[in-house]
């Protein structure tokens, strides 16, 4: 591996400006990084044309970037001079706008001059290198009877770094994490190096140790976590690296190279998956939750054709007067085997494969056959709320969908409800739900209180009411926090002039607080269990 060396500055790696940009050349939004890129005096910059930022062949070729970005769906690249030479990488973000990153571009030179200059010098990981020394300690550890262990580490961030800002100073960040493992002490006990590493893609590790002890490999393997872990700093940025590793032992639980490696990465991912910090040793648990997840997934496509997954509801009341004011649906799948399938476990399927479009659609017709039952037994201003998926929102036909799904007469817009995710909602730009509010549709930006929500985009977006998630409205008597949190978001609501919702009102004394408060809306077990609506028989 090639050794890495000090690095004074991020020059060039951190973007001087980010961008998002219109397909039209408007600029939507920016923020400088470590320089600020220069832009025409006297400009208000967001909203106005790239033409009117920079000099035309500047403006010129970054739309032509973000164009054809936007047209492949993909990230292209570009260099062009502005008082220096300058580097553009452009990643299409929806079917109408683009992120484009700009930095000063890094000019090539040979490893002699990095050496000399001081300069980073990324590492040469050698892949294939590993494996074939990996197979060979293996064989030779089956002939000896030695003991062998692999361990597989997800190095979460690494993705993201190179997806935002780029790979250049990804490959830079795992590099400094790889190095710091690979000068690691030896191990106290064993009085020789731990382990002997290699790196598989771009953010997975593996460490081979010649132990089979649990305690041994679970102290060895969270030291090298810890490492990994330890805040990278390079020049005026520091970057924050995670974890997960899982583990698997020759003999005990695998008796090829490659078994033992698959092995290793199904309990990583099991690490992955419950967000644990401590080693996951691979076991007949993670084989079976493996071998479910295989299964739920066939299962959840014969589950969507069928419209066997549906919606249960609800009700949302005036909390001064306790009159119904909606029927809120959330997502219920008996399965004939397994019982009830809770949303987090099939939800996350269905965006992992692709099949969250199609499970959010299937969803819409089920509330088209709903909605039928529940405008019998409801007056005709009582609204329905629909949650649609998080994969669905950002894709390129969803207010399509929500349009044809009016347009045929499925609801009345009036009284159709999108409850959207603070979570995506802080995602998308304001822009996207004004088709939306055009259509008659009431928006909700639901569980709010989970994640940090601009004021900024709320003020922007069309939006008709804000819903208090319910880990905060819940403890709202008990909790000081969940107090002044409660609290916050009820004047946001009030203040940009939206109607203040809470879901989790489970008793009288919830209610009183949460109308002390300005909430004008509930939800919870002080109304009403859910309702459940029995599904049609198809054919």
């Amino acid at each position: 591996m090639t050794n890495i060396l000090p690095i004074p500055s991020t020059a060039g790696l951190v973007p001087d400006i980010v961008l998002l940009i219109r397909r039209d050349g408007v600029l939507l939004e920016h923020i400088a990084g470590q320089d600020e890129f220069q832009l025409n005096p006297g400009t208000e910059s967001v909203g106005e044309r790239l033409e009117s930022l920079w000099p035309e062949p500047v403006a010129t070729l970054i739309k032509q970037l973000v164009r054809r970005a936007i047209t492949d769906r993909s990230t292209v690249e570009g260099d062009f001079h502005h008082g220096r030479l300058c580097h553009a990488r452009v990643t299409a973000q929806g079917p109408d706008r683009a992120i484009c990153v700009i930095r000063a571009a890094v000019i090539e030179r040979g490893p002699d001059t990095a050496l000399a200059t001081g300069e980073y010098l990324a590492p040469q990981f050698d892949r294939r290198g590993f494996l074939r020394r990996f197979k060979a300690s293996m064989s030779s550890a089956v002939l000896r009877e030695k003991p062998t262990a692999i361990a597989i580490i997800h190095v979460d961030g690494v993705a993201e770094i190179a997806r935002i800002i780029g790979s250049t100073l990804s490959e830079q960040v795992i590099g400094v994490a790889v190095q710091r493992l690979s000068q690691a002490p030896a191990d106290p006990v064993l009085n020789e190096p731990p382990w002997y590493m290699g790196q598989l893609s771009e953010g997975i590790l593996a460490l081979v140790l010649e132990t089979a002890d649990r305690d041994a490999i679970d102290a060895c393997v969270a030291r090298a976590c810890q490492t990994l872990c330890t805040p990278i700093a390079l020049g005026d940025a520091t970057f924050h690296l995670t974890a997960y590793a899982g583990a698997a032992i020759l003999g005990q639980d695998a008796t090829s190279p490659k078994m033992l490696l698959d092995h290793a990465r199904a309990a990583a991912n099991e690490a992955r998956r419950s967000g644990s910090s401590t080693v996951c040793f691979f076991t007949d648990t993670v084989r079976l939750r493996s071998l479910a997840r295989l299964d739920i997934t066939r299962e959840l496509r014969e589950a969507i054709a069928q419209r066997a997954i549906r919606l249960q509801y609800s009700g949302r009341y005036d909390l001064a007067t306790g009159q119904l004011v909606a029927h809120v649906g959330y997502l219920r799948w008996t399965h004939p085997l397994r019982g009830e399938v809770r949303p987090a476990e099939f939800v996350s399927v269905a965006e992992a494969t692709g099949l969250a479009p199609s499970l959010s659609r299937s969803l819409l017709e089920c509330l088209r056959e709903d909605f039928a039952t529940l405008a019998v037994k409801a007056e005709s201003n009582i609204r329905i709320s629909f949650g649609a998926l998080r994969h669905h929102i950002f894709h390129e036909e969803f207010v399509a969908d929500i349009s044809r799904f009016i347009a045929e007469g499925a609801i009345p817009s009036e009284r159709l409800e999108l409850r959207i995710s603070e979570r995506t909602f802080v995602a998308l730009e304001p822009t996207l739900f004004h088709p939306l509010k055009d259509l008659g549709v009431h928006l909700v930006v639901d569980e709010v209180g989970r994640g940090m929500t601009s004021l900024d985009r709320l003020a922007r977006a069309p939006l008709w009411g804000l819903q208090l998630d319910r880990s905060w409205a819940s403890i709202v008597q008990d909790d000081p926090v969940a107090l002044k949190v409660c609290g916050a978001g009820m004047s946001v609501a009030t203040a940009l002039g939206l109607t203040p919702i809470a879901t989790g009102v489970d008793d009288q004394g919830q209610r009183q607080s949460l109308l002390a408060l300005g909430c004008k809306q509930g939800m919870g077990d002080f109304y009403q269990r859910p309702l459940v609506l029995q599904a049609r028989a198809r054919g």
